[in-house]
């Protein structure tokens, strides 16, 4: 997958995420817990497109660092959503944790490569 393609696919996701959020009934608690996501969610994308500019090695492994926290915080988020049964369209919810595991494990591989190519241990 090249950089413009992850680059898409993050926004997608962010969107798909936000669409989601637009779906759920209102309250308190769940405006919380989607004021959560969606930074979280949001921020895969925008922080992915700082790793794209990166200046450097270690400069592009330190954001992706924090595309891959934020995405595995959306995993949470919705891991959550699901655990609360909160009401909502099930099948979206499943394809948006999919989306986000598929993301991480992107995301975790990528900063291990970078890891062993620069020979960094933590």
């Amino acid at each position: 997958m090249t950089k413009e393609e992850l680059k898409n696919r993050t926004k997608e996701f962010a969107l798909n995420v936000f669409k989601f959020l637009m779906s759920l009934n209102k309250s308190k608690a769940v405006d919380v817990v989607s004021y959560q996501l969606f930074k979280s969610s949001s921020s895969v994308a925008a922080n992915y497109r700082a790793v794209c500019r990166g200046k450097s090695s270690s400069d592009f492994l330190n954001k992706l660092k924090v595309v891959d926290e934020e995405a595995d915080e959306s995993l949470f988020w919705l891991e959550f959503i699901k655990g609360l049964e909160i009401e909502c369209d099930l099948d979206e919810l499943e394809k948006l944790i999919k989306e986000a595991d598929e993301l991480v494990a992107i995301f975790s591989a990528g900063i291990k490569t970078i890891k062993e190519k620069n020979n960094i241990k933590n």
